[in-house]
């Protein structure tokens, strides 16, 4: 015996309609998933093609956002940047999710010694400064990129850890969960089959909010030179590279500052606007 779902229940509360911030936040978000998915089809030329007689340029009608020191054509590493600004926050928000979901059912539904084991390292996490130890991490144990997802994962796990935990102590004491147990449903299918359709829209929407909290946090990381290899096209790598041309070709430096920031904004209006459909 199952309840009803979150989403069939609380149905007739939402709006007919996207709010209009909502709908210009899933078209930005729409844009750099094209650019991340065909960036070769719609880039006017190579991210990695140097022109270093021409140097950096102003905006012109052959390269509409300019170029770098290299001569490399600002728009087009922009458009292939959007596949390294989506696939590792995706990952992070996908990653601390399994794991976050799991610990978060194990910790709410089970409580006594799981309970306290698990919400104890979640205290532990809470306490550490996760920039900082990103930053340690990254650059000792080398890796790139890759080691800074990882890293990513693991830190953004306690918080969302805690959510699904919460959301899983309003369920316990619910009529549907002592039928269950009643009739002698194991506890792994309370969790899975009962439990876990009733909060997954409240955790996929601290989900969106991750992916944005990833994408800032990897794009730092490459600012600081310890998330992609010199010469990848990607949005923070750019920031580092352009920032002494801000005056020659502001461009090279705003444009791929801009797309994080509408990116992120974007994902965390979204992931808001999940959040008061089904957290109410």
């Amino acid at each position: 015996m199952s309840a009803p779902t979150i989403t069939e229940t609380r149905k007739t509360k939402l709006p007919r309609r996207l709010p209009i911030v909502i709908l210009i936040a899933a078209l930005i978000i729409t844009g750099v998933v094209i650019c991340a998915v065909l960036g070769e089809g719609i880039a006017p030329y190579s991210p990695f093609l140097q022109r270093l007689g021409i140097g950096d340029t102003l905006p012109s009608a052959a390269h509409l956002a300019g170029t770098d020191l290299l001569g490399r054509d600002v728009l087009s590493r922009v458009i292939y940047g959007a596949r390294t600004a989506l696939v590792g926050p995706v990952v992070v928000a996908a990653g601390a999710f399994a794991i976050a979901t799991l610990l978060g059912l194990l910790s709410g539904y089970l409580g006594g010694l799981v309970d306290s084991a698990i919400m104890r390292w979640v205290d532990f996490m809470f306490a550490l400064p996760g920039p900082l130890v990103a930053i340690v991490v990254v650059g000792v144990v080398g890796g790139g990129y890759w080691t800074a997802v990882f890293v990513l994962i693991v830190l953004f796990t306690a918080p969302d850890t805690r959510i699904v935990r919460s959301a899983v102590l309003e369920q316990r004491p619910l009529p549907y969960i002592d039928a269950a147990r009643t009739l002698g449903i194991s506890k792994t299918r309370i969790l899975f089959v009962h439990i876990l359709p009733n909060v997954l829209p409240i955790i996929l929407a601290y989900v969106v909010l991750d992916f944005a909290f990833a994408l800032v946090n990897l794009a730092g990381l490459s600012f600081l030179g310890l998330g992609v290899e010199p010469g990848t096209p990607d949005w923070g790598r750019m920031l580092f590279e352009n920032r002494n041309i801000l005056f020659s070709n502001p461009v090279a430096l705003l444009l791929p500052a801009g797309m994080i920031i509408l990116t992120a904004v974007s994902m965390n209006l979204i992931g808001d606007w999940l959040f008061a459909r089904f957290a109410k």
